[in-house]
């Protein structure tokens, strides 16, 4: 499994037009191979930084992402226009451990 960690801090008073763009994305992201999930988190310490971490089924379908045409227009716009500063990080997930109805779940890639 693959997450990727990307940390964005949108330009003054683009934040709004940011999250309708990631909400335009939705769907098309939910309909790619390998996707797995997706969460968006507000930094506590830089309110104004926002971290969307996503997990893929393998980098295949992180490249697939990545080069998909409406993502790549995104991208362009995003770095255009609306990043003020931006970090993406993409890392292999060695284990995987939870607690589901009271049993420990462990899996390892």
């Amino acid at each position: 499994m693959i997450a990727v960690i990307f940390e964005v801090t949108p330009k003054s008073g683009a934040a709004p037009h940011y999250f309708d763009l990631a909400n335009q994305l939705k769907e098309a992201l939910h309909h790619m191979e390998g996707f797995v999930s997706v969460e968006r988190f507000q930094s506590l310490s830089r309110p104004e930084t926002f971290l969307s971490l996503s997990f893929w089924r393998d980098e295949q379908a992180v490249e697939a992402w990545r080069t998909h045409f409406a993502h790549q227009q995104a991208q362009q716009l995003g770095q255009a226009s609306l990043f003020a500063d931006y970090r993406i990080r993409v890392a292999h997930v060695v284990r995987d451990y939870g607690v589901k109805d009271g049993a420990v779940t462990r899996r390892t890639q």
